[in-house]
């Protein structure tokens, strides 16, 4: 079955193959489509033809009416939706009727694990706003960033939102999913479980805490330049890492600056600069199943990619993912041999952008293709397919975001990385059994707190 993809204009086509260089920025016509026919960050504003995808309405920001909420004290998150059924689950016998929604790592799943894997597909939402703010910065940005330094850099666009609402290459909606609208402060304290084929788990558990340069009404509109952001890791398990802590700080250009990160050992009690960080060094704990840059289903430097932007799609994916992220959810309930367990996690109908990264010749990575699926309405990455040096499917990954009332804007939440060589997966960024959910923008985080000196205070 062939996959439908919007067609690509011919100017598009022409800057894809003019990788690295410098695109023109959108004529003032075009960022005047930003707020009417699309929205301020450059989603269709429109439904679809069938109504499966709805308009979009914009009616809420923040808290919804009648819904309980305390903002930035780690309120688990409360479902607006939560008296919904589904309107229909896709199974592995009827797979092949929603092929064209759904990517090749889904269908993958599909065929190794025919009875754990389920998707319930409920009701298209697309019901909640950003800041008046964010969408001034986005529009700002449409009219002045381009793309410098061969993909690794951007001139000309502001801190605060989106610098390409309207995409015309893969860099730009890469650089999209890289620096969306969302938390500039996060503090959680939360679980990997790595799900071994048989449903043995082995546990892990951080503090992370996040600081964001490039969000939050303090800087919008400054330079998108400096630091991106600054991160903290705090072991908690397993017991014989306890103690071990981890800081890095994130440039926005990477042709001007690197990431860079120190670790303190409790045993020696010593702090030492990590030599390389990111790309496809294996994440702590996930047993092989996720990369460093597979957090948030990518993240970091670009420069080992050819990123080509494919064309949006209708794709089945994670959405509005309140259900998954309430306080009730047990792990015993969830974390399910081969796949979690479906009846907890929500799919819609949703435009995607398609952003394919190729390996460059003479890079290395474990990675030799991935495929990113960007939602439309929020530029972060919803799924990802990651291919092998050969070319064959490996992992297909997922996040489930959510709009969190306290930054208004959308959260990464929990994210599930499915090896599909071995059957495990990993489930990551769990919170569900903790005593408080992601602290977002509570504004008590410096840099200060994210030194070489902050990582050995904090150990001891």
């Amino acid at each position: 079955m062939k996959i439908a993809l919007t067609p690509v204009p011919l100017v598009l086509a022409m800057s894809l193959m003019m990788a690295g260089a410098a695109l023109a920025k959108v004529p003032a016509a075009e960022a005047d489509k930003l707020g009417k026919e699309l929205t301020c960050v450059g989603a269709e504003k429109a439904g679809n033809k069938d109504g499966s995808i709805p308009a979009f309405s914009g009616k809420w920001l923040g808290t919804p009416p009648g819904i309980a909420y305390t903002a930035h004290v780690g309120q688990h998150p409360v479902d607006p939706y939560a008296s919904e059924k589904p309107l229909f689950s896709i199974t592995a016998e009827n797979m092949a009727q929603y092929a064209a929604r759904l990517s090749d790592g889904q269908k993958a799943l599909f065929a190794k694990f025919p009875k754990n894997f389920r998707m319930d597909v409920y009701p298209g939402h697309r019901d909640f706003r950003y800041p008046d703010y964010v969408c001034d910065v986005a529009r700002k940005n449409a009219l002045n960033a381009e793309i410098s330094d061969g993909g690794l850099g951007i001139k000309g666009a502001a801190k605060g939102a989106v610098p390409f609402p309207i995409p015309k290459d893969g860099n730009e909606a890469l650089a999209n999913n890289t620096f969306p609208y969302r938390a500039f402060n996060e503090d959680t304290v939360r679980d990997l479980a790595n799900v071994l084929s048989n449903g043995t788990i082995a546990w892990g558990r951080q503090r992370n805490t996040n600081l964001g340069m490039v969000n939050g009404t303090a800087v919008a509109g400054q330079p998108l330049e400096g630091a991106m952001a600054y991160s903290r890791a705090m072991t908690l398990l397993p017991e014989r890492e306890k103690g071990g802590v981890s800081v890095s700080e994130e440039p926005v250009n990477f042709a001007k600056g690197k990431r860079l990160a120190w670790s303190y050992d409790p045993g020696t009690r010593r702090v030492r600069q990590v030599p390389e960080y990111g790309f496809d060094q294996p994440l702590a704990g996930s047993g092989g199943k996720m990369t460093i840059d597979s957090d948030r289903l990518f993240n970091g430097s670009p420069e080992r990619y050819t990123w080509k932007l494919l064309g949006k799609r209708e794709m089945y994916v994670p959405a509005n993912a309140y259900k998954l992220h309430g306080k009730t959810v047990k792990y015993a309930d969830l974390l399910k041999p081969g796949a979690p367990n479906p009846d907890f996690i929500r799919w819609e109908l949703r435009r995607v952008w398609v952003v394919e990264g190729m390996l460059k010749e003479g890079f290395r990575h474990l990675y030799g293709k991935r495929v990113l699926f960007l939602d439309d309405d929020t530029w972060q990455a919803a799924m990802s397919d990651f291919y092998d040096a050969r070319g064959s499917l490996w992992q297909y990954a997922y996040t489930n975001h959510y709009y969190a009332f306290d930054i208004e804007g959308w959260q990464a939440g929990t994210s599930f990385y499915h090896d599909l060589n071995s059957g495990g997966y990993v489930g990551y960024n769990l919170f569900q059994e903790r005593e408080k959910g992601p602290i977002l923008n509570k504004g008590d985080l410096t840099p200060a707190m994210f030194t070489p000196e902050a990582a050995r205070s904090a150990g001891n």
